[in-house]
Parts: structure tokens; sequence; C-alpha cells
């Protein structure tokens, strides 16, 4: 696997497709029904499960569920909105390659003890130290014109907010987390990461020394 992932691109998903209104549509059904599983391949079916590369905002939605099933899944990122699956005990996103980071915001899902992630795929891991792409040059943009403070949860231009890249434990996996950060006192704030990993928020690129 390449070790170099030189850009992280924006608008990564086609939202007038029939792929992404179903998966809209099941993200309804699920929080209408208050389901404790969340499995987008049972609804759409492998054709259209292959066409969707991020998941709605309206997860934050799903305040039942428990378990999220997202195996050989084609997705690119998961939107800050995971954060506020309050019930969330495991998250199964293996075997999703292009899946390299993770947003900030799954930090706060405080039940989440169980997770199975292809760790190879992701920036810095402990195999192969994968590049992180410099935020500087190359910053992420979700849908929308504002971002919230990963830390204090204030409204943010995308001129002003400040993205960092940090590992943390998540569940029974060590990811790369990208935190959008208002002030040095938010940066503060951020957990330290755990041993054999980069010791500090930083902005990823080529020059940054990985243990």
């Amino acid at each position: 696997m390449n070790n170099r992932i030189s850009a992280i691109k924006n608008d990564v998903q086609d939202r007038n497709s029939l792929a992404w209104k179903k998966l809209c549509d099941y993200v309804d059904k699920i929080a209408s029904a208050g389901s404790d599983k969340f499995s987008p391949f049972e609804e759409l079916g492998p054709e259209l499960y292959s066409q969707i590369y991020t998941l709605p905002e309206t997860i934050s939605k799903l305040k039942n569920v428990k378990k999220v099933w997202l195996y050989g899944s084609k997705l690119k990122r998961i939107p800050p909105e995971i954060g506020e699956m309050e019930a969330l005990e495991y998250f199964d996103p293996y075997t999703s390659y292009d899946l390299h980071w993770f947003p900030y915001e799954i930090i706060n899902c405080k039940n989440l003890k169980d997770s199975r992630v292809s760790t190879r795929a992701l920036f810095g891991n402990f195999k192969n130290r994968m590049e992180f792409p410099n935020l500087t040059h190359n910053p992420v943009r979700y849908a929308g014109t504002s971002v919230k403070c990963s830390i204090c949860k204030k409204e943010l231009s995308w001129q002003e907010t400040n993205q960092l890249w940090v590992s943390l434990r998540i569940g029974t996996d060590v990811l790369p987390l990208l935190a959008n950060i208002c002030s040095t006192k938010c940066e503060s704030a951020i957990p330290h990461p755990p041993e054999n990993y980069i010791s500090h928020p930083h902005k990823g690129g080529s020059q940054l020394k990985q243990p």
C-alpha cells in the first residue's frame, strides 16, 4: 500500500445520485424506528453501496444506534456528526481501505468500546506510518459554509478554523483524527496521544517525523 496521500479530496459525494437519496432515506427510517443497528449495505445492495463515499450529516439523528456496520465500504470520510450518536458501542468499517482518517468528534461517543478498523490504511498507523497530508496547503472541507470547533462547539467560518491531526485511542484502535480548533485554549484541551504516536496535535506534511 502506498504510504503517501498527497492530497485530501473534498466534495467526494454526488448528493444528487440515487445511492445518496436511498442512503438518506435509510437514515430517516432507522431514526424513526429507533433501531439499534445501522447497516447501509443491507439496505442499498452492493451496487449502490459502492457509490457511497461519505455519510449524511443526518446520522446525528441516530440516537439509539449501538452498532454501525460499514464493512467493505468505499467511504473516504465520515462527518463530525457521528459524535452525536450517543448510544454507539460498536463501530466496524473494516476493509474500507479508502478511509484513512476520522473526525475528532467520534471521541464524544462515550459508549464506544469496540471497533474493527483496517489500521494499515490509516494515516500514521503503527505498521507503515502512512504520511499525514499537510493541512496547511490542503484543508478539509465538509458540506456547508461553516464548521463547529471540535472542542467548544463554537460556530466557525472555514477561514477561522485551525485544522490539526491527532492520533487517539477510539474503541480498540488508535485512529488519526481531524480536529477543527478555534483557539489555543481549545487546542490545549486535546488529549495526549498514546505512546509511539506523534505526541502532539500537528498539521502533517512530508517533513513531519513519526516515531
